[in-house]
């Protein structure tokens, strides 16, 4: 068992640093030949970020473990929320802009229906994850739109893009940011093998489904840089980066972390999934959405907490479940 966790770690601290520095060396590259920040937010920096995820649940799928592909991908929005989010309101009341009420929660919750509805019939073929990746396409084009409508910063600007172009590093020198891009791509390949190797072990030996692992393991370590980030934000009190981060990673778990390995191989949905673990991620979609709708428009500290005691609890019931 010691070398699994060992593997798992390890896999873990060098697929966020390599994560970083691919999305540093492909976004100082790209500025360096002279694409706009924007769009180099939108699309080098937003698939950076979820790369661990989506190589994650690629591999996982490539080497018959579904369910740790899927487990990942639900995991990853349910701690997203409940954990980061409420982690972030501990700290601060994060305060939901209107501009977020109208744009992407509304599209959060209808992909996180659509996505359901996919899901229903127990598999995520080809066709589906070609609808899931058209559907980010067609996200992304209209947050490109959004952006370039708004009035200058400090205004409507969409937070999921303001957070994304914040991140673009302030450098042009093409060089150096090659040999990072190449580095941090086949970093994040190795490490990925690791943890997924690692996490399949660990399943193996507990006797428990890659798909529980996924869930847990997996999920919460993939959500680690957006745990981070959420809280310091919190501190510099900046709330729209802090959900605006959180919305876009969840979007991006459900658009293209589960599509891209289902566009590979079908991806066969475990029942649980149904019965257990997408309703409680509908329903923490569903209660952001209600906050956000609320007439203060903040999340509280008491709120915050609640969530964070959510995520415990789905912990301890998805625990006693398994053990079951």
């Amino acid at each position: 068992m010691a070398l699994p966790i060992a593997a798992v770690i390890v896999g873990l601290i060098l697929l966020t640093w390599s994560a970083d520095r691919f999305v540093f060396g492909a976004s100082a590259f790209a500025r360096g030949v002279g694409v706009s920040p924007l769009i180099i937010g939108l699309t080098i920096v937003a698939f950076g970020t979820s790369s661990p995820e989506i190589v994650v649940s690629v591999l996982a799928s490539v080497q018959g473990n579904p369910g740790l592909a899927v487990g990942n991908a639900i995991g990853s929005n349910i701690a997203n929320i409940a954990l980061v989010l409420g982690a972030a309101a501990l700290v601060t009341p994060l305060a939901i802009g209107r501009g977020m009420v109208r744009r992407e929660l509304p599209i959060l919750l209808l992909a996180s229906f659509g996505v359901l509805l996919l899901l229903a019939d127990g598999e995520l073929g080809r066709l589906e994850g070609s609808a899931l990746l058209a559907g980010l396409v067609a996200f992304t084009a209209w947050m490109a739109i959004s952006a370039r409508r708004a009035p200058p910063p400090g205004d409507d600007t969409p937070e999921v893009v303001r957070g994304m172009v914040e991140t673009i590093p302030d450098t042009t020198r093409t060089g150096p940011a090659v040999a990072w891009m190449v580095l941090g791509l086949l970093l994040l390949l190795v490490s990925s093998q690791m943890l997924v190797w690692g996490a399949v072990e660990i399943a193996g030996q507990l006797g428990v489904s890659d798909l529980v692992i996924g869930l847990t393991i997996v999920a919460v370590g993939t959500s680690l840089p957006e745990l981070a980030t959420s809280v310091v934000a919190a501190f510099r009190r900046e709330a729209g980066l802090a959900i605006g981060n959180v919305v876009g990673s969840n979007l991006f778990n459900l658009l293209a972390v589960l599509a891209v390995p289902a566009l590979i191989a079908p991806l066969a949905i475990d029942a649980e999934v149904l019965a257990r673990d997408y309703p409680v991620m509908l329903a923490l979609t569903v209660i952001l959405f209600l906050i956000a709708l609320g007439r203060r428009g903040q999340i509280l500290r008491w709120q915050g907490a609640l969530l964070l005691t959510a995520f415990a609890g789905y912990l301890v019931y998805l625990g006693i479940t398994v053990t079951a």
